[in-house]
């Protein structure tokens, strides 16, 4: 439902090179502690990455994750970019995004569901009955 969804569309760049990619941050009430980060692959499809909000938001001021999504501010560049890494067995990507841009898109996602009150947003019997095929 559109009005669930909080969606930003811009050019990042992977690996440093110089070619850029359609990405997409997305966010849902259903999965208030996640957001969704979606990349637009040469035959048109979206592959997507899903993660904590909290980390999108701390990787602003500081280095943060541990996993298979990272996120630090870029403090070698005089840009004002936001790094994000992602890895998996099929590979490593480095996504650089204007932290502008990823400040009004959380900026954005507070407003549908503010910090702090994912909880009250989160169907635990769902979660529970969906992972348990009740």
């Amino acid at each position: 439902m559109n009005s669930e969804a909080v969606n930003q569309s811009q050019f990042v760049t992977l690996n440093g090179s110089s070619t850029p990619v359609l990405s997409r941050l997305s966010y849902v009430t259903a999965e208030p502690f996640a957001v969704n980060i979606a990349f637009r692959t040469e035959r048109g499809r979206w592959v997507e990455w899903t993660f904590a909000r909290e980390l999108l938001t701390q990787g602003l001021a500081e280095p943060t994750g541990l996993g298979d999504v990272r996120v630090r501010p870029d403090l070698s560049s005089a840009e004002d970019l936001l790094i994000l890494e992602i890895e998996s067995p099929d590979g490593y990507a480095l996504v650089e995004i204007e932290r502008e841009d990823v400040e009004r898109f959380l900026d954005a996602a507070a407003e549908v569901v503010p910090l702090g009150t994912e909880s009250e947003h989160f169907d635990v019997d769902a979660f529970i009955a969906e992972i348990t095929n009740v």
